[in-house]
């Protein structure tokens, strides 16, 4: 099996979670250049992040070649609670894509 390149952490305190998220992922932007041959790297980013509570999706963000290499996302659910379900999933726009299932701590 492939290793993940989604690592998550949520936590629930009072019906409020905080999920911290890294993602593993070159995000070139397509205006680099190669520094050995000066040709162009070609663009290679997420471009769709989407994050389900219980299978409601409580974040979709679509991103382009401005975010970092290995982006970091952090966001808050509410009505979350201890044990609940919470998937993160992103494409690019390369056709790859990852996914993750975690249990809310």
């Amino acid at each position: 099996m492939a290793k993940k390149s989604i690592k998550v952490r949520a936590k629930a305190i009072d019906g409020v979670a905080k999920a911290k998220c890294l993602i593993s992922h070159p995000m070139e932007t397509g205006l680099r250049k190669d520094k050995k041959t000066g040709k162009l790297i070609p663009a290679h980013f997420i471009q769709e992040v989407i994050a389900t509570h219980n299978d409601s999706a409580v974040l979709t963000a679509y991103w382009s070649g401005g975010i970092a290499k290995n982006p970091y996302l952090a966001f808050k659910i509410n009505g979350a609670k201890k044990g609940d379900s919470l998937n993160l999933s992103w494409s690019d726009n390369k056709g790859g894509s990852d996914s993750i299932d975690i249990k809310i701590k």
